[in-house]
């Protein structure tokens, strides 16, 4: 239930040798053979990429009232890794340099690339960083029109790109090949991919294109081997129902959700619930499921506008922390408790997510990790 509210990969007959910082770009359908695999996101991370809220493209008001849940991730998360952050223009990287040394920023963590933006969801727009059988890092752009071309955003389309060519990575071009969003998918470093087919096998993204052909793309490029395919919920909301919203991999044995009531609420198909908790592993295991509430009370912003109930799935998991979204709801608590549990290792901080799910999302939606 991502994005509701605001204006918001087939493959190459032939492999280019390309060398660190040049492009190979795939455009005919390919075999299932695992090339690339997506490390999880609890893997070893070398940073946190984050685009900066501005004013061009929904006022000054829309990215003032985002700045300080910006602050506060990237406060976090330079306390455990490396934070690149995606200014619009040097005007606004100077802005943002006030606003993290006004709240102590460890700035010697915080890396700024100048690139202009249409927003911020650089989970669904950014680079899928990926790996080869032999360790070496990739770039992965895959195709971004604006969650079926609801939304106008050519500049966040290009992100990847120019990550790859400032960083001197390979990058793999399937925007010919598949529109994906990184919220469409769940991966768990073990070669399975949870996904609502609304937001992959939808008209307004891949037309045309068989469960099979879409297959063969995860398994080629992220190295995937067993799929959890949930039907979704097309309309529903701007992204046509990504999978993080309501349920993650937790760890390769562990699904986080919500219980039966709350999936309904959140509009998941009841079928879908059914096949969710009925999911198995690779080796047809089982998983555990933690569920999650929702929050106890509906949520408002900062300025007064109720926005219902929200949920907690949609955190993220860095090095040594997990930002998990809180909501000045009685059952922060009791999520940042749950979520706790399972990353003994690792310290949980609430992230104020009020007005940023006014505009659909959460933390997940707007960090993109960089594996070490």
């Amino acid at each position: 239930m991502k994005k509701m509210g605001i204006i918001l990969m087939l493959l190459p007959a032939v492999l280019l040798s390309c060398t660190e910082g040049e492009v190979e770009t795939v455009t005919k359908p390919a075999d299932s053979t695992i090339t690339y695999t997506m490390p999880d996101e609890s893997a070893p991370h070398e940073g946190t990429w984050l685009q900066w809220p501005h004013q061009y493209q929904y006022g000054a008001t829309y990215r003032n009232r985002l700045d300080a849940t910006w602050v506060a991730m990237a406060k976090e998360l330079a306390l455990s890794e490396k934070v690149h952050v995606i200014a619009y223009d040097e005007t606004e990287k100077s802005r943002i340099m006030v606003l993290l040394q006004s709240a102590d920023v460890q700035l010697s963590n915080i890396d700024f690339k100048v690139y202009p933006t249409d927003d911020v969801w650089v989970r669904d727009n950014g680079p899928i960083y990926v790996k080869d059988k032999n360790g070496q890092l990739f770039i992965q752009d895959w195709g971004f029109n604006g969650w079926g071309e609801k939304a106008a955003y050519s500049k966040c389309n290009a992100i990847p790109s120019k990550i790859a060519a400032d960083q001197q990575i390979k990058r793999i071009d399937l925007n010919s090949v598949m529109i994906n969003e990184g919220g469409s998918v769940e991966v768990d470093g073990q070669g399975v991919l949870m996904a609502c087919k609304s937001s992959i096998l939808n008209k307004n993204r891949n037309r045309g294109m068989t469960l099979q052909e879409a297959e063969a793309i995860f398994t080629k490029y992220l190295g995937i081997s067993k799929f959890i395919w949930l039907e979704g919920k097309a309309g529903l909301d701007i992204t046509d129902m990504h999978i993080d919203g309501f349920a993650r991999f937790a760890n390769p044995s562990t699904i986080i959700t919500m219980n039966a009531a709350d999936l309904d609420y959140w509009q998941v198909p009841a079928a879908d619930v059914d096949k969710l908790y009925a999911a198995t592993d690779k080796k047809g295991t089982s998983y555990n499921f933690v569920k999650v509430p929702l929050t106890k009370n509906d949520v408002v912003t900062t300025y007064g506008k109720n926005l219902g109930k929200a949920s907690y799935i949609n955190y993220y998991i860095a090095n040594n922390r997990v930002l998990v979204p809180n909501y000045n709801d009685p059952n922060d608590v009791v999520a940042n408790e749950i979520i706790q549990k399972l990353y003994p290792g690792k310290k949980v901080v609430g992230i104020d997510c009020r007005n940023l799910f006014a505009n659909g999302g959460m933390v997940h939606c707007v960090t993109q990790q960089q594996p070490r």
